[in-house]
């Protein structure tokens, strides 16, 4: 019989001094136990488990330093193991997952506003992991898909310019950070306080401890419950950074067969300036991003968009402070509509600006961007205009703020501009619930009603409990022409009931995660376009391996007939049906680690076998792979198709600063074949040298080859 118990919370946060050097500062070469400078820093020694044994002790010992001088932070990290044979390195790439990895990771509040932070970490090799944080990480409920980086409030994209160093020894290994307080924002002055917290991973155990606890499932990036770290005296110093860059590039469109190869050589540049101590200037000229990676295939089943996430480095930085709506349903503000036209078309950027910062407790934000006009004007330019403030409620959860977004037609069409309104906010009540919610309302020549959108939404997260309800209205004419709309014209009801339940010291399960959860959508004549109720459990064993085992009714209603697939139309009904999803996920720290999700029931009158799985292969800490496919197996009375993407990622991380990866992808409703090589030569805050081959498919002919060469170098004018 196995047993389970429910966790609470009662521990009051921990406060530490950060110690000022006035003399030598430490060398950042990843031995501490051997440096004077550190050993005369007295360390924080105490942290708690939140897995495998939540609230007890960590295993092992740690001691981490905090010290400061005029010109940077200093952490350092002393990681004592029982067993340093049994360290394990999953990734050596910047930015690689620190979950199942032997891991140090620290977060601070430098406005102690207990909402924003910056996170700084590491694995045993001394990669760098760097990430802003916005509303505590917090984004709202959308089960219709997840996306990494900005969605959420948790931005990985963000590369800042830092030093990290480690050391890996008989005690067990350690870890020396180096920030330049150029690379972060805060408020100057005397005797100034830092929410902090920090986290180590040992992997053997499959442990997490904290310095200060948290309560199961909240993150690192929960700030409202980070412990205090007084003894901060600082002043901002000068930044001005230029970051240009050169660009070669041969291509060929093989569909003209007039055409041949292409060769342009092409320069711009990047500024960064500190206006002030916590407002930053950044300026772009002939912006690219030819080392980004390509997007995933994916294929639409349905009638709705499809969603593809940001990328591009320029625009992932302060994308939280830019986020209005709901990220991934209504996103107000999609960067994606400035320099990437219809079918992922690239539209050539003039450049642009961006201010962002924070005035006191008002996090205020500004970017104007200008594209060129393609095909001798036959497609116009335009001026892409985003404003933006927020005001928070220290102590609270609490905020107020505002939004203006436009695009201006630069050619000589009349009235060719589009705007969208917003305000939002959100009121906290203590550290367990809060209420969220936003309204706005687009402004387009031609458009005079039911121009509006509006979501309201609460939810409790404490004690292993997730609850969450909202309702979203989408008025027909709302047109936000520099965002994103899942779907348009519908009215929304939504509701998650989540509960994380630890089971007791020597069951067979390390925990359980029972949940249910439900989706409705309505149109305004009260016809139901989507319902989805998702009853679900997830068994986790003490290994890591997961089980989940739900049950999906779902009821879609066609009010207009629409093609699947070439030849295949999905006549107006409703259409009730049920479906088992099972999904099985392996412990990923390991060298050979499988996940897969597999879907089997009605859809659309016939029935559906949706069937994927991703199988990730590492060799030693240099090499990792993934390996997936997505087969959809789809039997409808009007006829049957297969629909199926294969993809493939391999990496190769010769240093943690010299990579090779490649991601190869076919997808059968198109044809095509996709593949993508970069090889990287990192330097500070994610420049150098990138060389990055693409080449594509259809139907087995060569449809486009290109070969680009970008090196960009990173000069702090003021150092």
């Amino acid at each position: 019989m196995v047993f389970f118990i429910s966790l609470g919370y009662s521990q009051d946060a921990p406060v530490s001094n950060a110690t000022a050097l006035t003399g030598e500062s430490p060398v950042i070469d990843g031995d501490i136990l051997y440096d004077e400078v550190w050993q005369g820093v007295k360390p924080i020694t105490e942290l708690v488990q939140q897995m495998p044994n939540f609230g007890l002790p960590a295993s092992e010992k740690t001691e981490v330093r905090i010290a400061y001088d005029d010109k940077n932070l200093y952490v350092s990290a002393v990681c004592y193991d029982s067993s340093p044979s049994e360290l394990a390195v999953t990734d050596v790439r910047r930015d690689a997952n620190l979950t199942n990895t032997d891991a140090f990771i620290f977060i601070i509040d430098t406005y102690f506003d207990r909402q924003n932070g910056f996170v700084f970490g590491t694995n045993t090799v001394g990669i760098e992991y760097d990430a802003q944080v916005d509303n505590e990480g917090q984004g709202n409920f959308n089960n219709n898909r997840q996306q990494g980086g900005v969605i959420g409030g948790f931005n990985l994209n963000w590369d800042a310019s830092w030093v990290v160093a480690t050391e890996v020894g008989d005690y067990g290994w350690s870890a020396e950070f180096m920030i330049p307080l150029k690379t972060i924002r805060f408020k100057s002055g005397e005797d100034l306080k830092w929410g902090f917290n920090f986290q180590r991973n040992i992997s053997k155990n499959n442990e997490i401890d904290f310095w200060s606890p948290l309560p199961l499932t909240f993150e690192l990036r929960r700030l409202s419950l980070a412990g205090t770290l007084e003894g901060l005296s600082l002043k901002s110093p000068g930044n001005l950074k230029v970051i240009p860059y050169g660009l070669a590039s041969f291509t060929n469109d093989h569909t003209d067969i007039n055409e041949g190869y292409n060769f342009d050589v092409s320069a711009g540049a990047d500024v960064k300036y500190s206006v002030t101590p916590s407002m930053t200037l950044d300026l772009t000229y002939n912006t690219d991003f030819a080392q980004v990676e390509v997007d995933d295939q994916q294929v639409n089943l349905d009638r709705f968009n499809l969603f593809f996430p940001e990328k591009r480095p320029f625009f992932l930085e302060n994308a939280g402070l830019f986020t209005v709506g709901s990220p991934g349903e209504i996103d107000l503000f999609f960067s994606r509509r400035i320099g990437i036209g219809e079918a992922g078309r690239q539209v050539p950027i003039i450049g642009g600006a961006r201010l962002s910062g924070k005035l006191n407790n008002t996090n205020l934000g500004f970017l104007n961007m200008y594209t060129e006009d393609l095909d001798d004007g036959a497609i116009a330019g335009n001026m892409f205009t985003v404003a933006r403030v927020n005001h928070e409620f220290i102590g609270s959860r609490s905020s107020i703020g505002a939004a203006f977004i436009n695009r201006s037609g630069r050619g000589e069409i009349d009235d060719d501009s589009n705007s969208t309104f917003a305000i939002d906010g959100k009121y906290g009540l203590g550290n367990k619930a809060q209420i969220t919610g936003f309204v706005a309302k687009t402004s387009t020549p031609g458009i005079e009603d039911n121009d509006h959108a509006f979501r309201l939404g609460g939810g409790y997260q404490w004690d292993g409990w997730n609850l969450l309800a909202a309702y979203t209205e989408v008025g027909e004419g709302f047109n936000p022409e520099v965002g994103f709309l899942f779907r348009e014209d519908f009215r929304k009801v939504e509701g998650l009931i989540f509960k994380n339940i630890r089971a007791k010291e020597g069951s067979i399960f390390l925990e359980n995660r029972p949940h249910i959860s439900y989706r409705g959508y309505w149109d305004f004549n009260g016809f139901q376009e989507t319902g989805f109720l998702h009853v679900d459990n997830h068994w986790v064993f003490p290994s890591l391996f997961e089980v989940h085992t739900g049950v999906n009714f779902t009821k879609e209603g066609v009010s207009e007939v629409f093609e699947i697939s070439d030849g295949i139309f999905v006549p107006a009904a409703t259409y009730d049906h049920a479906e088992l999803q099972l999904v099985f996920i392996t412990n990923p720290s390991k060298p050979i680690s499988l996940s897969s999700r597999h879907i089997n029931g009605g859809f659309f009158g016939g029935t559906r076998s949706a069937q994927s799985g991703t199988v990730t292969v590492r060799l030693g800490d240099k090499f990792s792979s993934s390996w997936s496919l997505q087969h959809n197996n789809i039997k409808l009375p009007q006829g049957d198709f297969k629909a199926d993407i294969f993809g493939s990622r391999i990496s190769y991380a010769f240093t943690p600063s010299i990579f090779l990866q490649s991601l190869i992808q076919y997808n059968s409703v198109s044809k095509t074949w996709a593949s993508n090589v970069r090889l990287g030569w990192l330097q500070q805050s994610n420049t150098g040298l990138f060389i990055v081959f693409n080449q594509g498919r259809v139907d087995g002919a060569l449809d486009n080859t290109s070969l680009v060469l970008k090196f960009s170098k990173l000069f702090d004018v003021l150092n």
